[in-house]
């Protein structure tokens, strides 16, 4: 049965209307492998064109969409006349006009938790630098060095005063060389772009930690939420992060003769982790409940968590800048400090590689260099 292939628009905002096409039958989609009725080309109309060059954009969208129609239809109907080849070549080409800030959109969306967040910033950066509009075959190295640049350079979104900090920009950017590799492992780009662009460097950042007195004052100083209180002091002594610690259940905790742990799934990195815990961090833990029960029920990261840590710090009398995650940072930096083994703190944090961990030793040699300092001997 020979595939009707029909241009038909689709009302969209701002009085535009989106050019796709209809097939009849169903085809094959050639990047998903399932079957679709609908291809939408990343073109549109202007319903009510004001001027000459809206009308021009109008005539040049549907003459893309007419020659697109007819190439597809030539492609379903008449396979015989192509080359295995010239197939090739058409697909990329077709795959060429695509709007890969889209494809973008959706890798994010597949994201979850606190890496969704980072993947939908990027998104809105890459969407503000392309005016949410770049087809695959205008990505290049030129076009990643640029984009590489503009992070370098801009502002935060939502602050028009501050630039956006190089480990942000870094974060974004290798989301970006994240969505280049998976585009050509999904063979839609012919090369691996991602592995020949200039990358952004790691700025090292102090990062804030909390002393063994300071941890101590923090813990008989009142806060605002108990749980909260709870839970950050238990991220001290156990190293989690707060989206293990939020979603931990009473099934997660064992108790043998060798003392207390933790099995669960790494929330960031899908791997199931054992994590010996001490008397003291289950003691964090309150009032023994039936399995499936959430330890820290109600426990939930917004924006008022970090300021209701930071009134807490402010009461204890710390002058630091401290958010949940510096919880995480003061286990690691004391466990270092007290003589643990490098390797054994990167298996307490769930890190994969080491070279993450070693991001603490540089700050606890530093706090040696400050302390070899203090004496001096006046000659």
């Amino acid at each position: 049965m020979a595939i009707k292939v029909t241009v038909r628009q689709k009302v969209i905002s701002k009085g535009r209307k989106s050019l796709y096409l209809d097939y009849y039958p169903e085809v094959i989609d050639f990047q998903t492998g399932k079957k679709t009725r609908r291809e939408f080309l990343s073109r549109y109309i202007i319903e009510n064109p004001k001027n000459a060059l809206e009308k021009e954009q109008n005539r040049e969208s549907l003459l893309f969409a007419g020659q697109i129609r007819a190439s597809r239809e030539n492609y379903y109907n008449k396979p015989e006349i192509y080359s295995e080849q010239e197939k090739e070549v058409l697909k990329y080409k077709e795959i060429g006009e695509r709007n890969f800030v889209e494809y973008f959109k959706s890798l994010a969306k597949k994201r979850e938790g606190s890496n969704y967040d980072n993947w939908l910033s990027a998104y809105r950066h890459l969407h503000d630098f392309t005016g949410g509009i770049l087809t695959f075959s205008n990505l290049n190295e030129s076009f990643c060095d640029s984009f590489r640049e503009y992070l370098l350079s801009t502002k935060r979104r939502g602050n028009s005063k501050l630039l956006l900090s190089q480990n942000s920009a870094l974060s974004y950017y290798t989301k970006f060389k994240t969505a280049l590799n998976q585009a050509f492992r999904d063979r839609l780009l012919k090369e691996d772009i991602s592995k020949r662009i200039k990358p952004i460097k790691d700025k090292d950042t102090q990062r804030q930690f909390l002393t063994i007195e300071e941890l101590q004052i923090l813990a008989v100083t009142s806060c605002e939420s108990e749980i909260l209180k709870r839970a950050s002091l238990f991220s001290a002594l156990t190293g989690l992060r707060f989206s293990d610690i939020e979603k931990l259940t009473w099934s997660e905790i064992k108790n043998s003769e060798n003392g207390y742990s933790i099995e669960f799934v790494q929330k960031k990195t899908k791997e199931i982790e054992y994590l010996p815990i001490s008397k003291q961090a289950f003691s964090f833990l309150g009032e023994l409940k039936h399995d499936n029960s959430k330890i820290f029920e109600g426990l939930k990261y917004s924006v008022t968590t970090n300021r209701s840590i930071q009134k807490w710090i402010d009461k204890a009398n710390i002058k630091k800048n401290i958010t949940f995650h510096c919880f995480r940072h003061t286990f690691a930096t004391l466990q270092l400090t007290n003589g643990t083994d490098i390797y054994t703190v990167s298996k307490l944090l769930g890190h994969r590689n080491l070279s993450t961990t070693q991001i603490y030793a540089k700050v606890v040699d530093e706090k040696k260099r400050e302390a070899t300092n203090r004496i001096k001997l006046d000659l």
